[in-house]
């Protein structure tokens, strides 16, 4: 009955098997399962098909098994197949198995040997089969074939470690015969990841076709690099009898008859040959899957723990229930709302470490990109000062003026406050954006239902768009406010007498306060390979200076170049750098640093480049005007009189422009993003939390609108699923942990050596009539594998500490004599005292 309710659990573990894997997560169960590993040619697969007993497996020359086969071997009455990707299908004709194996191979891996970690996973139902989960892997090489990567050992290593390094998995280390057993690629991955040899069961192939005159003996007596486990010798069918459609049946008939004729081998015939090695595995699996339940419980319990909270909320789940539905619908819009608003104010929770998104972008378009348009258009000298002198030639016509006229002024000033309005919608545009990819971001949560979320987005940024236009309307109204009266009683505002007493140096007037540091942070100086390379250090922006060090401690100090008389001008990257580049120099046509005139710095992205450009302005370094508006300036300079009063009313207009834009500028900078918020952020966000609703009400049948996707139903009807076998797992375990567990855990084997030190005639009565129900449950259990063989073949290595360390067959031959083991066979009816010492 315990071995009965063990196979149940390999039935179970098939099950979970396959629902992690449909759902499409990864199992970190550890299963227990047995991956069989080898070099290419060593008749893996042909031991796989002589347990199925059917040719079902691609085969050729070189690498054939290119993606892990999960085998699971079903014993049933009926004889068919089926795929996990093909559900519902059942593969009568075997040949068609192999088919489908190789195009599902091919479909993944191409054409040409190349290789997956993917795994197919095939359920073989059959009479002629025990309950078996083996995993079968492609077979190491050396070489690369076709369009086989040239580092193709090593990936075929990594998915066969992927596998074997897990303490769940046995090791079935398969070695042709006709090699050197040092040699082996399989005895050697095995030794690496189970030193021990607790997990590593060897088989040995091909001993059919050995040079005469050897045989391997001494490696089936574990004599010759022993296992803990042991050997087990198969003989499978030759190319020639595979190419003639030799039948498998006939084939183990000849393989059993190998094994008792060979003189080498007919001592150990009975724990030889296919059917034994089937056997041993499905006890050897069952055995380590009676050790391994304890970690498997504790992992099943925490994985039903982890999905209860998403099961509860499906458990009722009724698809067309109205009910559901409006309760979903309305639990979704406010999750939204929830989810838009905190992108927008920032949270604490779920917080983007790899880029700025929402409200944090939105913050460096208001605060760095905004105020840098405004710089870039206010600081364009040589025109501003030709537009002044035009201005006042053209108010004083004819005449000579002896004042400086205010109507020049107000022009000019007027002509600067109109030029605010490109980068204003700008900033408008830029924010817009973010808003609608902030929308998006958030209904992804609402994937679930495609039309919920497809309205979702179409009527958020509908309304987006349109406060878009109101936005706008108000900037510009905001401009021209500011155009309708030019306040020259404003208290910053300089006046005639002060601007006739400003220098024209006030174009560089001194930065905000001495010493301040603005900005830290990397950068990449751009420097030609001669001259020592590219070269990362840890800049600081002053006030007054720009420095850098080799690293954040600014400890070692690399230079320090003074802000006096510099500027900013753009480089197109090199074809070879993906970094974005701006420059600095000076416009004395002095060297920057070193013999460079300029100096080239590189950041990541075009946003730190911007965000460079910003901090730069707040020191007071502008960009460069463009070099053809500069030639055009400097050849229309005949144009402008050198009249020295008309000069020194220029200079006055100019310091008055400059005082009177500087005020409208601060005005702006304060006042855009306090529209845009008021206007479009803040109204939006009351409109998701009070008018959404009902426009998606409008918007359609509720019932379409909560029309859940196939993938989610698809995901919800698998994850009960695999919720619902998780606890069948439970329910069995418990039962096996009481029933199977409980009852004597050594083999009869270890029973009767732990019997010989006291008199056997005299407790055998005394057992009997004293505990009758504990003794045949053990005896059955025994008695349920292949005779005394079972012993030989599958030993509970890690259980007892008794005997030598494993087989009381095997290794009682190398401590007792060769005669006990070649006895053992022949004395089978005899019972309990074979391979006992006298």
């Amino acid at each position: 009955m315990g071995n009965r309710e063990m196979e149940d659990l390999i039935s179970l573990i098939n099950k979970l098997q396959d629902a992690f894997t449909s759902i499409g997560q990864s199992c970190n169960l550890d299963l227990p399962q047995i991956a069989v590993v080898g070099g290419q040619s060593a008749g893996k697969s042909s031991v796989l098909e002589n347990f199925v007993g059917r040719d079902f497996l691609p085969r050729g020359n070189g690498i054939v098994t290119r993606r892990p086969l999960v085998l699971q071997l079903v014993n049933s009455k009926a004889e068919y197949a089926e795929f996990l990707h093909c559900k519902g299908r059942k593969f009568v004709d075997f040949d068609e198995v192999r088919q489908e194996i190789e195009a599902e191979t091919d479909r993944l891996t191409g054409s040409n040997k190349g290789i997956s970690p993917v795994p197919i996973n095939l359920r073989v139902y059959s009479p002629n089969v025990l309950n078996l989960t083996v995993i079968d892997l492609p077979g190491m090489t050396k070489v690369p074939v076709g369009d086989q990567p040239q580092d193709i050992e090593f990936q075929i290593r990594d998915m066969l470690l992927q596998f074997v390094t897990k303490d769940s998995c046995l090791i079935l280390a398969v070695t042709p015969a006709n090699t050197d057993l040092a040699n082996s690629d399989a005895l050697k991955i095995a030794k690496e990841v189970d030193p021990q040899g607790l997990r590593t069961i060897g088989v040995i192939t091909k001993l059919d076709i050995m040079d005469e005159g050897t045989d391997a003996r001494d490696i089936l007596d574990n004599k010759l690099l022993p296992l803990r486990r042991g050997y087990i010798g198969v003989v499978n069918r030759s190319q020639k009898d595979i190419d003639g459609k030799k039948d498998i049946r006939a084939a183990l008939a000849a393989e059993r008859k190998f094994f008792l004729s060979h003189p080498a081998y007919r001592h150990v015939a009975e724990r030889m040959g296919t059917s034994h090695l089937q056997k041993s595995l499905n006890q050897q699996l069952t055995n380590h899957i009676r050790d391994t339940l304890p970690g498997l419980r504790s992992k099943l319990q925490s994985q039903l723990l982890s999905l209860e909270k998403e099961v509860e909320e499906f458990k009722n789940f009724r698809p067309d229930d109205p009910a559901r539905k409006t309760k979903a619908l309305l639990q979704m819009v406010q999750q939204f709302g929830v989810d838009f608003e905190k992108c927008i104010e920032g949270s604490g929770d779920q917080v983007d470490t790899s880029n700025l998104s929402g409200g944090a972008k939105i913050n460096r378009i208001f605060h760095e990109r905004f105020p840098f348009e405004l710089v870039k258009m206010e600081f364009d000298e040589k025109e501003l000062r030709k537009e002044i002198s035009y201005a006042i030639k053209n108010i004083h016509g004819v005449r000579t003026g002896l004042f400086t006229p205010d109507l020049a002024f107000e022009a000019i000033v007027k002509k600067q406050i109109i030029k605010l309005k490109e980068p204003c919608l700008k900033c408008i545009d830029l924010v817009i954006q973010e808003l609608i990819n902030t929308v998006r971001q958030c209904t992804n949560k609402l994937g679930s239902y495609p039309r919920l979320r497809e309205e979702t987005e179409r009527i958020v940024t509908t309304y987006i768009r349109e406060r878009d236009s109101k936005t706008k309307d108000q900037v510009l109204l905001l401009i021209d406010i500011e155009l309708s009266y030019i306040n020259t009683n404003h208290e910053d505002f300089i006046g005639f007498a002060n601007a006739q007493q400003r220098s024209a140096a006030c174009a560089t007037k001194k930065r905000v306060m001495p010493n301040q540091v603005i900005r830290r942070g990397w950068l990449t100086i751009n420097i030609s390979i001669m001259k020592g390379g590219s070269k990362d250090y840890w800049f600081v922006l002053t006030a007054e200076s720009l420095s850098w060090y080799k690293d954040e401690e600014e400890k070692e100090k690399k230079y320090m170049l003074p802000l006096d008389n510099l500027k900013l001008r753009d480089v197109e990257k090199g074809f070879m750098s993906s970094k974005q580049v701006f420059a600095i120099f000076n416009t004395e046509h002095r060297n920057v640093y070193k013999d460079l005139r300029q100096i080239e710095l590189a950041c990541d992205t075009q946003e730190d480049v911007d965000s460079w450009k910003a901090s730069f302005l707040r020191a007071g370094v502008y960009p460069e005007k463009d070099q053809q508006e500069n030639e055009d300036a400097l050849n229309s300079s005949d144009t402008v009189s050198m009249d020295p009063q008309l000069e020194r009313q220029v200079e006055t207009i100019r310091n008055l422009v400059d005082s009177y834009i500087g005020i409208v500028n601060k005005s702006i900078r304060d006042l855009m993003p306090k529209t845009i918020m008021h206007l479009m952020i803040n109204s939006a966000k009351d409109f998701i939390h009070s008018e959404l609703l009902a426009f998606l009400y409008s918007a359609g049948e509720q019932g379409s609108l909560m029309e859940e996707s196939a993938e989610q139903a698809q995901k919800r009807e698998e994850m009960l699923r695999m919720y619902s076998a998780l606890k069948e797992a439970l329910v069995i375990i418990g039962d096996i942990s009481t029933t199977t567990v409980s009852t004597p855990v050594p083999p009869p084997v270890d029973d009767t050596w732990i019997a010989k030190d006291p008199s056997p005639p005299g407790s055998r009565p005394a057992s009997v009539t004293a505990p009758p129900p504990s003794r045949p449950p053990a005896v059955r259990v025994a008695t349920l594998g292949p005779n005394p063989s079972t012993a030989v073949g599958a030993p509970p290595v890690p259980s007892r500490p008794g005997p030598p360390p494993g087989q009381p067959g095997v290794t009682g031959d190398a401590n007792h004599g060769a005669s006990l083991t070649t006895s053992r066979p022949a004395r089978v009816p005899p019972a309990p005292p074979p391979g006992i010492p006298r």
